[in-house]
């Protein structure tokens, strides 16, 4: 994941020390299918992901986060899920934490590919035919798309 200018002017003063930072998980639907990124730096599969930047609103950032790195425009219909993620320790030390907003989204348009170097494969997957992906990320996607009534808070 590309590291926003304003997380690394934070680390100038606070080094690898924990972050807190907004983030959301953009679950895009089109009918039975599900958009999913090939993450560049782990080679794992997940919904579009991303951080908020400065005084941004989540859905905003979803929609942003999915058409830089994939090339779909979508349009947010739900916020299913809010959860904390534990402490993510990255490679060179740094330690953040996330508030995770997941919104089930609508395919509106576009040609998904790899719009970035953030992620090495951008598909569509079958809903019953996903990929191997952490639990975490397949309970995303399966609270998105069976979401009904308040928003599910983890």
């Amino acid at each position: 994941m590309a590291t926003p200018d304003y997380v690394l002017r934070l680390r100038e003063g606070i080094g690898h020390d924990l972050l807190w930072l907004p983030g959301v998980t953009a679950v895009v639907l089109r009918g039975d299918e599900v958009l999913l990124v090939k993450r560049a730096d782990t080679g794992e599969w997940t919904p579009v992901t991303g951080i908020c930047d400065p005084g941004e609103h989540p859905a905003v950032t979803a929609v942003r986060e999915c058409l830089e790195e994939t090339g779909v425009e979508c349009e947010v219909e739900l916020l299913a899920w809010v959860g904390v993620t534990g402490v993510v320790t990255y490679p060179n030390g740094d330690r953040s934490q996330y508030v995770d907003h997941t919104f089930r989204c609508r395919y509106v348009g576009g040609e998904a590919h790899v719009a970035d170097d953030e992620s090495a494969d951008v598909r569509w997957f079958p809903l019953d035919g996903l990929p191997a992906m952490a639990a975490v990320q397949r309970e995303r996607v399966s609270v998105a798309v069976g979401h009904e009534g308040p928003t599910r808070f983890v």
